[in-house]
């Protein structure tokens, strides 16, 4: 068993905070916390890092960093995407509101455990919601072990 208790946050770089904080308070309802100034080069503040909590207190946090030279890239969602629970009816309205506001919207998309909707963010990052199907186990710890090991067996590698 691991002492780690929870998630506290995950953090990534930002292009702008305000335009960060909009997305992420405003569209999704996550609330601004806590912000916190660092200073990298002396005794100047030149980061800017901000925290989102959800409701089991975690948060996502980013960085603001304008002086650093960040490669922003629309990302793939199988290179990186943030995923978040929500329940199906949370789901469907924010699929509606992600539409409504012309953001960037996917999905409905049917994972067997959880269906799932894409939005894209103005850093480029995927958010993921996902609701848990009520007919099926959220952790099947048999079924995971079993995939990963034949993945093993079968997976193609150049």
């Amino acid at each position: 068993m691991t002492d780690i208790e929870r998630l506290h946050h995950a953090a990534y770089r930002c292009r702008d905070s305000e335009e960060t904080r909009a997305f992420y308070e405003d569209f999704l309802g996550l609330k601004l916390v806590n912000a916190l100034t660092i200073a990298t080069q002396g005794s100047e503040a030149d980061v800017l890092h901000t925290f989102y909590a959800m409701n089991d207190d975690s948060c996502l946090a980013f960085f603001e960093e304008p002086k650093a030279d960040f490669d922003f890239k629309a990302q793939r969602d199988f290179d990186l995407h943030i995923a978040l629970q929500v329940n199906k009816e949370t789901l469907l309205s924010m699929m509606d509101k992600g539409r409504a506001e012309g953001i960037e919207t996917r999905g409905i998309a049917d994972h067997g455990f959880i269906e799932s909707i894409y939005f894209r963010d103005p850093n480029g990052y995927v958010v993921e919601l996902s609701a848990p199907k009520e007919d099926k186990p959220l952790r099947d710890i048999e079924a995971a072990n079993k995939i990963l090991n034949d993945w093993q067996e079968t997976k193609q590698v150049p």
